[in-house]
């Protein structure tokens, strides 16, 4: 994990149940002796995202709908600081504004990044109750967060960013799948990996928008950096998540259509897991 991670260290789940009692429920000792959570059950998750943001993000009121997407806390703050490296690369200011495309009923991007670096952030979404959620948990919880719902769907920037508006990023944790069908086929894998029995859903939940979109998170984020050329001089870093990397060279091609002065692409490490995004600027260096 990125150095400032909080969650470096592991969970200090003691800790954790003291502040979320009900989270006790869902331990056991793995066989090392090791006190661990059931990690494939939602309820669980959700028990330690809420003990997480608490303990570590001062965030004391935090929900969200059965179903919805339930995020990895640490995954997500690495995606943040690793872009807090990136703008300090470019020497861009310290009162930095964002924009959070589909932030989910979670708002969690927006959440790490006002109190990890006080960021500013705009967070949209299509879907009506996520909107609502989000909106909910940045008010009970006074973040510098407006909260916008995106009504024309196949758009990324329009009518969220303004004309004469200017924002220091742009980040997304794009729909993986390109069909609802693609979607299930990924979750009965991920059981079967587990060595459980297939259930209607993993751990982490998701909406329909949440997971899959038509072309899958190639089509999506070709699309994203199509839009992003109208907004070139308002974005100075333009940046999604990337899951399969073999979608990085055919968006890296679509960037040198288009001419961005900048194209990144940067890699996070979690365990025996590599996550990384992809950024890309119109502004030269």
């Amino acid at each position: 994990m990125h150095p400032r991670n909080k969650h470096n260290s592991g969970y200090d789940l003691d800790k954790l149940i003291a502040i979320e009692p009900a989270l006790k429920n869902f331990t056991y000792n793995r066989s090392d002796g090791i006190k661990s959570i059931d990690f494939t059950n939602p309820d669980a998750v959700k028990l330690l995202n809420k003990a997480l943001l608490k303990s570590d993000y001062d965030i004391q009121v935090w929900d969200i709908p059965a179903q919805f997407l339930c995020p990895p806390v640490p995954g997500r703050a690495d995606y943040i600081h690793a872009l807090k490296d990136l703008l300090d690369e470019s020497n861009l200011p310290d009162k930095v504004q964002g924009v959070d495309i589909g932030t989910g009923a979670n708002l969690i991007y927006p959440i790490l990044g006002s109190r990890e670096y006080n960021w500013r952030f705009v967070a949209s979404d299509i879907n009506p109750l996520a909107v609502k959620c989000a909106k909910t948990i940045a008010e009970l919880n006074k973040l510098p967060v407006k909260v916008m719902q995106q009504k024309q769907p196949n758009h990324f920037f329009k009518t969220i960013i303004k004309a004469n508006q200017f924002y220091h990023f742009s980040m997304c944790n794009p729909p993986f799948h390109a069909s609802e069908a693609d979607a299930n086929k990924g979750t009965r894998r991920k059981w079967k990996n587990l060595n459980r029995a297939p259930q209607a859903s993993l751990n982490f939940g998701g909406q329909a928008q949440e997971l899959w979109c038509e072309g899958g998170e190639k089509r999506f984020i070709l699309d994203m950096i199509s839009e992003s050329v109208t907004f070139k001089e308002q974005v100075y870093w333009f940046t999604s998540l990337i899951s399969n990397k073999d979608n990085i060279k055919p968006l890296k091609q679509q960037l040198k259509q288009f001419a961005a002065e900048q194209v990144k692409v940067i890699e996070m490490e979690q365990g025996n897991k590599t996550s990384r995004f992809i950024a890309w600027s119109f502004f030269k260096p």
